[in-house]
């Protein structure tokens, strides 16, 4: 389930971005928690923090930066603390993965039904032309924002594939395949609180679709709530349909804060 009720409309922004996880470390790096989001934005267009040849490509970066970590301003204050606190890569490259997909459906999608049945349906490889293919049956539905040129999908496809790659959902150059990912316990406690204040609900979260951005089932988020409630992380009780789910934090820059303290 996504997190609002909405008509699919899939866009194809996708294709400017890739991860670009370089740039955005660049970014938290400088980011001035004294500004607000806005003011921090237009000085780094007139810094051109990022070395960009051109200001086209300079103001392209910074809108997907914006789009995917700063429109939830508490995200973006997660984030940025993380980074400029030295937090592990492999936590903040996690969140990354995850709200870049929490901001582009169609990536989102693409990974919520294409590559999680193909990986539970017995496969790991991924040619291109699966992920074309359902492109174009989104596009046979109405769900694109606009018409598509075959030309299109083959570049968004091109881009969601790129993109996977780089935060490491795929590896492999020209005949790529799914990796066994691992979510680190800090950014699933980290996800799961940031489910709990959109969904308000223990048993929604655990039941919910985004977890397959990681290839997890019920049992497997189960597993983990229940690690995560042993390290005193959280407060996870489950019993038929009743789930209890409990924070230690009101705000997810607070609860991130209490992760760097345990790991100094």
């Amino acid at each position: 389930m996504m997190l609002e009720n909405r008509l699919t409309r899939y866009t194809a922004r996708i294709k400017n971005g890739s991860a670009l996880l370089a740039d955005v470390k660049t970014l938290f790096a400088a980011w001035d928690s004294t500004q607000n989001s806005e003011a921090n934005f237009e000085t780094f267009k007139n810094k051109n923090i990022f070395g960009k040849t051109s200001r086209y490509r300079l103001n392209e970066v910074l809108n997907v930066f914006r789009q995917r970590y700063f429109v939830d301003p508490e995200v973006g204050r997660m984030l940025v603390s993380l980074a400029q606190h030295d937090a592990s890569t492999q936590w903040l490259d996690t969140l990354l993965y995850f709200f870049a997909a929490q901001s582009d459906y169609t990536l989102r999608d693409a990974m919520v039904e294409v590559l999680y049945n193909r990986k539970q349906a017995g496969y790991i490889d991924l040619p291109v032309i699966v992920i074309q293919n359902a492109l174009r049956e989104w596009l046979t539905q109405g769900k694109m924002s606009t018409a598509w040129s075959d030309y299109t999908i083959k570049r968004v496809g091109r881009g969601i594939m790129a993109t996977l790659r780089d935060f490491g959902v795929l590896e492999g150059k020209a005949n790529k395949h799914i990796t066994a990912m691992y979510l680190p316990l800090q950014s699933f406690a980290l996800i799961a609180f940031w489910l709990m204040q959109k969904l308000k609900s223990g048993k929604l979260v655990l039941h919910s679709d985004e977890w397959r951005l990681f290839f997890l089932d019920v049992p497997g988020v189960e597993r983990l709530f229940f690690e995560a409630h042993q390290e005193g992380m959280l407060t996870y009780y489950a019993a038929g349909s009743v789930v209890r789910l409990e924070f230690p934090a009101t705000s997810l820059e607070e609860y991130a804060s209490g992760f760097l303290e345990r790991a100094r």
